[in-house]
């Protein structure tokens, strides 16, 4: 019988086990998905311990936003999608009930997007969240455009890597910001046009300094909490904030930029949106195609190995994304 990871109460990694159970058919308008990959997600860890924003169905609960297969079978009414297919999930209605986490996993068919060629199982299993996050946020949400400079905490992070190769794909400018002075060197190799080490530098002087004075036209922020209001003078009169995580759960200062937009962006809200979907997928493709867009994936382990990668995972920020092959 096909395996899954469950759970069956909050807590540390050991609670996750694997096992068998029946696999069902996709029933109308549904495909069913022969995973090959997984990611690792901080929301898949939030919810394992016990942490996740809404209510979780115990015991026997599932895992996992983010995966890629190829299609299995389909159910009555499906169209342009075939058996055989590879695809990415898009969007996990009730994932905690039929997850990623898995060999196989019933969808609905607009919850999948064909994986894009020249795209390996391992990178395609990394690309979705982060990738669609980065460019939604940026473009849908603060309307990005070519010649912009971009602040992007976090920016060794799944988010923050995807945003340095999204901006550079559209023109824009990248700045990094990192706790760390020891990962100049790899985010410049990783794209950003430059670098703000927060241990020696000041966030707001070093981006005005980088921008001619002017201030970032864009600040991408993962992290929140009481450096809200520092981070927002980084920024130029009149420009655009969008923050995407909560890193620190500390309640956020409020911002001391008053021209500032703000946008408070989740990314699962336009993941069911098919015309955003679409051209989040046609971007995603062409960048891929190109060579623009690398999903960095850190370790690689394997299903019986789950456990150890949700261990691995909560260690903190690593240099890329954490996959499960199935």
């Amino acid at each position: 019988m096909p395996r899954v990871v469950v759970f069956d109460e909050t807590g540390g990694p050991e609670v996750l086990h694997v096992v068998e159970e029946p696999g069902s058919e996709p029933a109308a308008g549904e495909v069913r998905v022969r995973i090959e990959a997984f990611a690792v997600n901080p929301l898949d860890r939030m919810v394992r311990a016990g942490q996740s924003p809404r209510p979780v169905r115990l015991p026997h609960a599932r895992l996992g936003i983010e995966g890629t297969g190829v299609v299995d079978a389909l159910g009555p009414g499906v169209t342009g999608l075939a058996v055989g297919d590879p695809v990415i999930l898009s969007a996990l209605p009730d994932f905690e009930t039929r997850g990623a986490y898995a060999e196989y996993t019933t969808v609905p068919a607009s919850r999948v997007v064909a994986r894009p060629a020249g795209l390996d199982v391992v990178g395609a299993a990394a690309l979705w969240v982060a990738y669609f996050t980065a460019y939604a946020a940026l473009v849908e949400k603060a309307g990005m455009r070519p010649g912009d400079h971009v602040l992007i905490t976090a920016a060794s992070g799944g988010v923050g890597r995807a945003a340095i190769q999204v901006a550079n794909q559209l023109g824009a400018v990248p700045l990094a910001v990192t706790r760390q002075t020891a990962k100049r060197d790899e985010l410049l190799a990783a794209g950003a046009a430059a670098v703000i080490a927060t241990d020696h530098e000041d966030v707001a002087e070093s981006t005005r300094r980088h921008t001619g004075g002017a201030g970032a036209d864009v600040v991408l922020d993962a992290v929140m909490g009481p450096g809200l209001a520092e981070l927002s003078l980084a920024a130029k009169l009149g420009g655009d904030l969008v923050t995407v995580g909560w890193q620190d759960p500390r309640p956020a200062s409020f911002p001391a930029n008053p021209s500032l937009t703000i946008h408070r962006y989740m990314a699962f809200a336009d993941m069911v949106e098919p015309a955003i979907t679409g051209r989040v997928a046609a971007f995603l493709s062409a960048g891929v195609r190109t060579g623009a867009l690398r999903p960095a994936v850190d370790r690689v382990f394997g299903l019986d190995d789950v456990v150890e990668a949700h261990r691995y995972s909560d260690r903190g920020p690593s240099a890329g994304k954490v996959v499960v092959r199935v």
